[in-house]
């Protein structure tokens, strides 16, 4: 091998290989936390280094002069890449990225702390590029012709693009949408690797970076223009009747409107909900519809906290953290309030952890503040009635007034549970995804209904405005077989649009309760609860409007194009009569709803895209600084916190 080594230049470049592939593959394997939970990912995680690797140590091989040179840096440089990682993995339990090396004032936060996260063994990071670099000196290995170079520089990338196309298509046979959808960025180098998430990361930077770098404050003028054209003013009888209240939003994961009051073997699946769309001084919406896309539930809080819409691609929580924003727990912390959100799960799914920081989240209790059990675990994060037990004294903690966000997710798909916690039987339609569905959603309602008793017991209650929002759909149309005979009819283009609708539940104390028919949408929410509480929002850019205006416009825009009114359905390229279900003709009055619901996706996009609220500043709102919120990610600090914050 020495002497293979010694006259052949190709040989060290293969042993360089060989040691940065084992050397990844364990520190991967070893050092992050990436829930492999199948033979396939554990064979993604051993195969998704070897493309990148041979790809940017293939490239020394394009180098008439001092490729050994080429090689020992690109080795060193990888090598630095995945020993950085770790470094910044064991402070934040996250990866690295362009955007947050842009934000300077996250350094302080490692420097501070980073000779105690240096480990004895950290050495071994660098040992293998320094017994290269010792073989090529000792040997002084010969330099391949330039007629061998070029053909073995040829087939080692052609290979690498090869095996990088490989394992690209294995990821998204086990996770579909992987790169369009931006989940975490843990799935992104579970499935990929550290060097192509390194690769993605910097892609994704380009084209967020290029659309910001082009806005300029002319472009907001029109929007705003737009905007006021569209502002709905609040209704007297509403406008205030919240004010100086604290804020819970409860947001029902999965949630789909058809199951308030649906029976399932003789039985109320959600027995509380619908005790609740009936109650006193809760306004029940039945018209309400989700509109999120690829972002699912980070669309829905974006939706929720800034009435603009995520974003036609991928997520807006991981693609648009360091926009500026004009968000509710902003707006509100200048009123007097403290927002805080509560999370059974990572804070670093969905990116919560730096876009919270941009909304002005004074406070984000994640997966690091609960005990998490093993037995009260559910597919992503504790499950609901330990989560809402455990997060009581949090939210005692919390000053007067507040607003605050429990984000459950028991209610998830795949919809699995111990069956010794549930207390209904499944559904029969055979589609194992369906009638569990209803197990789940059962043991969601029995959730809140404890947390509702709580609230009632410590005195909250009285005052507190409550909000239940479904963020999506929980049964997908793949599985309109099994959803036709839930329902005893076919789902057609039109009863699918249909089925988009989730729960909308507010409890206002002292307000006349009621069922509401008016079509509306998550965009309407923040300025809903903005004038339930006293607060105009006509000088703020928002796409939604008061549900409870009589200016609304019963206009409800989905991500891809389609809408749905209180008179006109537009789906599948089809119109439909919205109260009959018939299909329609496409007058001139159902062409100009369907171009007001793009114009108003394209207006939203680009705010959103360009980062357009630098240039706006609305009279009396301080704008965010990011610098003043730190969540203490670190398990010692948020251990602290709590203790404070619950003495």
């Amino acid at each position: 091998m020495l002497k293979k080594i010694k006259s052949s230049y190709l040989s060290l470049f293969l042993l360089a290989v060989v040691l940065l592939w084992l050397k990844t593959y364990l520190v991967q394997h070893i050092e992050f936390n990436l829930g492999l939970d199948n033979s396939l990912q554990e064979f993604l995680l051993f195969l998704n280094p070897i493309g990148s690797i041979l790809l940017f140590l293939g490239l020394t091989l394009l180098s008439n002069k001092r490729k050994f040179l080429w090689l020992v840096i690109f080795h060193f440089g990888l090598s630095f890449l995945l020993f950085a990682n770790v470094v910044y993995y064991r402070f934040f339990s996250d990866f690295i990225t362009i955007p947050t090396l842009m934000q300077t004032n996250n350094f302080g936060d490692v420097s501070t702390s980073v000779t105690s996260l240096l480990k004895p063994y950290d050495f071994l990071f660098f040992v293998d590029t320094i017994i290269l670099l010792a073989i090529g000196l000792k040997f002084k290995v010969k330099q391949s012709n330039p007629a061998v170079k070029g053909r073995y520089a040829a087939a080692i990338l052609i290979t690498a693009v090869l095996v990088i196309s490989i394992n690209i298509q294995l990821a998204e046979k086990d996770r579909s949408q992987l790169l369009t959808r931006t989940f975490d960025r843990t799935y992104i180098v579970k499935y990929l690797g550290m060097y192509n998430y390194t690769i993605y990361d910097a892609v994704q930077s380009i084209k967020i970076s290029s659309k910001r770098a082009l806005a300029d404050s002319d472009d907001v003028a029109e929007v705003l223009a737009y905007n006021d054209l569209n502002y709905a003013k609040p209704n007297p009888e509403y406008f205030g009747a919240a004010k100086g209240m604290n804020v819970i939003y409860l947001h029902l994961e999965s949630m789909q409107n058809f199951l308030i009051d649906y029976e399932l073997h003789g039985e109320e699946v959600t027995p509380y909900l619908n005790s609740l769309s009936r109650g006193e001084n809760i306004l029940y919406f039945d018209n309400f519809f989700h509109q999120t896309a690829q972002g699912k539930t980070s669309d829905a809080e974006f939706l929720l906290e800034n009435s603009m819409y995520g974003l036609p691609q991928g997520s807006a929580f991981a693609l648009k953290g360091m926009n500026t924003y004009q968000a509710a727990p902003a707006i509100l912390d200048q009123k007097g309030y403290t927002s805080a959100v509560f999370h059974g799960n990572n804070g670093t799914f969905w990116n919560r952890n730096e876009i919270y920081k941009s909304f002005g989240f004074d406070r984000f209790y994640d997966a690091r503040y609960y005990e998490l059990e093993e037995d009260e675990l559910a597919e992503y994060g504790l499950m609901d009635k330990p989560f809402f037990d455990q997060s009581k004294p949090l939210l005692e903690s919390l000053p007067q007034p507040f607003y605050t966000k429990f984000l459950t997710v028991s209610h998830h798909f795949p919809y699995k549970m111990d069956q010794t916690k549930t207390t209904i039987d499944p559904h029969t339609t055979g589609d194992a995804s369906v009638d569990n569905y209803f197990q789940t959603a059962r043991y969601a309602d029995e959730a809140i209904e404890e947390f509702f008793a709580y609230l009632k017991e410590s005195g909250l209650y009285e005052n507190t405005v409550v909000v239940m929002y479904g963020d999506h759909y929980g049964i997908s149309e793949n599985h309109n077989k099994a959803m036709a005979e839930v329902l005893n009819k076919e789902i057609t283009p039109y009863e699918s649009a249909g089925l988009q609708r989730v729960p909308l539940l507010i409890h206002v104390p002292g307000i006349e309760g009621g069922k509401m028919h008016q079509y509306g949408g998550q965009v309407d929410l923040l300025p809903t609860l903005m004038h339930l509480l006293g607060i105009e929002t006509k000088p703020y850019l928002q796409f939604g409007t008061d549900l409870l205006s009589e200016d609304h416009k019963q206009l409800v825009p989905f991500r891809n194009g389609d809408f749905v009114s209180s008179e006109i359905t537009y789906t599948d390229g089809k119109y439909y009569d919205s109260v009959t279900g018939e299909e329609i003709e496409g007058t001139n009055s159902a062409e100009k709803l369907r171009e007001t619901a793009q114009k108003t996706l394209d207006y939203s996009d680009r705010v959103v895209e360009g980062d357009l609220l630098r240039f706006y500043t609305p009279e009396g709102f301080t704008p965010v600084n990011r610098a003043d919120y730190k969540y203490f990610p670190d398990e010692s600090k948020a251990a602290e916190q709590v203790s404070s914050d619950t003495r």
